[in-house]
């Protein structure tokens, strides 16, 4: 294990067991999370009814959602806010530190310093957000009141915002993501969480009052929303299996670029990473670096197959395929941020691309980034053409030759921090745009792309 991983599980552990022992000791539990318990247990009713709320935040953790960037979500947002409403921070405490036990954990699924991270980042949360209800509504305030309402409501968010934050920086210091870019991934998560998921902990609350039993009527509400957000995430990655599944059958047509899409991908979210880009652009990039040669099922296969040099002819067939994925894309609105990196991933920063000849920043930010990926991969893959591929040193070399030319420099110095060419001697810095006169500015606009470029840095 990292040793900055030891360090953060620590730290949750150690702030998590603070708080625990702190509330217990000093916070009484307030009488209201015992309604209903006191004729059969008397004094011991509180107990009971955190007992009561312990177990039924078991079964609402027993079936979370995994997001796709490694955070969880889980309707037992609703039994623990419910449980630290009547409760307060010492019954949230508790609540939180058993409740979330999952199977995976009984059966040994999850190590034991995940299970401690994971029962840590339940319990301080949840005190936080005790100790905001308490001091908005006060212990011993009325449910119904609407000062009780409001106050779930920020404890909500406030519960939510603290364990979206110790989940995320957990991922990022065991994987290398960042955890700004997690909690606006799953910035989705977090606003079910509040907006549908605290009213409920706040009914639950009610009906708990009047008959602890009528809590349980929440089953199906609570299974319905996990439901719902499981097909969502269910039905995101059947579409980026569609996706990756076509890019496939698309490579498969050149032996030689078997794999070649998914590399683009990979090499492409890279390089977005290292240029700090959001979410939503490092997806475009997943899907349009696999997607950004569906364009070649239009074309020939004694062109796309063609082992000698293209003739004049063959090479507008061949250019013409980023038009054609473009339009084959089209149609699908949901990947319309898609579309601008498909048509425009052959353009060259100096404006002698194509299809239309687009010059720097004319040139979208996410096609200029895969342009430098899917130029890096067919350098150094097998071709026909060039059946001996190039080192990543040479082929590196090449990319800096041709910065400021055909690729965007900084996205170049962004592919050079990157592990694909990690250990690489670097031939030199960043290089400057060429300048180019504005009476070529305008040809290369009205001009037809009936002349291709000469490619220097191939890119398939």
């Amino acid at each position: 294990m990292p040793r900055r991983l030891k360090l953060y599980i620590a730290g949750v552990v150690a702030t998590g067991a603070v708080a625990l022992v702190a509330t217990t000791l000093w916070i009484r539990v307030d009488a209201a999370i015992g309604t209903g318990f006191f004729d059969l247990f008397g004094d011991y009713a509180p107990l009971v009814g955190i007992l009561f709320w312990i177990l039924t935040t078991m079964v609402a953790s027993a079936l979370p959602v995994h997001m796709p960037r490694g955070a969880v979500f889980s309707v037992s947002v609703a039994t623990l806010m419910a449980a630290t409403i009547l409760g307060g921070p010492t019954a949230g405490a508790w609540v939180g530190l058993l409740g979330p036990t999952e199977i995976r954990e009984i059966r040994g699924r999850i190590p034991w310093y995940g299970t401690l991270a994971n029962h840590g980042g339940a319990v301080i949360p949840a005190v936080a957000a005790g100790f905001v209800i308490h001091a908005i509504a006060g212990p011993a305030g009325s449910l119904g009141d609407p000062r009780a309402f409001a106050a779930s409501l920020v404890g909500a968010i406030v519960f939510v915002a603290v364990n979206a934050t110790l989940t995320a920086m957990l991922v990022a210091v065991r994987t290398g993501q960042s955890a700004v870019e997690m909690m606006r991934a799953e910035a989705r998560g977090i606003t079910t969480s509040v907006v549908g998921l605290a009213p409920l902990g706040w009914l639950m609350a009610q009906m708990y009052t009047v008959a602890w039993w009528a809590s349980l009527l929440f089953a199906l509400p609570l299974y319905t929303t996990r439901l719902a957000y499981h097909n969502f995430v269910e039905m995101r990655e059947m579409f980026t299996q569609t996706i990756t599944a076509l890019a496939g059958a698309v490579d498969k047509r050149d032996p030689y670029t078997s794999k070649h899409s998914w590399r683009v991908k990979e090499i492409a979210g890279d390089i977005g990473r290292v240029m700090r880009l959001g979410d939503a652009d490092l997806e475009a990039l997943d899907w349009g670096g696999l997607l950004h040669d569906v364009g070649k099922i239009g074309v020939p296969d004694n062109v796309l197959l063609k082992q000698e040099r293209l003739n004049r002819e063959e090479r507008m067939l061949m250019n013409a395929h980023p038009v054609l994925g473009a339009q084959i894309i089209a149609p699908v609105s949901r990947l319309s941020r898609e579309l601008p990196i498909i048509r425009h991933h052959h353009e060259w920063y100096n404006g002698s691309g194509y299809p239309d000849r687009l010059i720097g920043d004319e040139i979208p930010l996410l096609a200029r980034v895969l342009h430098v990926a899917d130029a890096f991969e067919a350098m150094t893959a097998q071709r026909p053409y060039r059946m001996t591929p190039l080192t990543p040193e040479q082929a590196l070399g090449e990319l800096r030759k041709f910065a400021g030319v055909q690729f965007d420099p900084k996205v170049v110095d962004a592919f050079v921090k990157t592990d694909w060419v990690a250990g690489v001697s670097d031939p030199g810095g960043t290089a400057q745009p060429r300048p180019i006169p504005l009476i070529t500015q305008h040809a290369n606009r009205v001009a037809s792309v009936a002349s291709p470029p000469v490619t220097t840095v191939e890119s398939s």
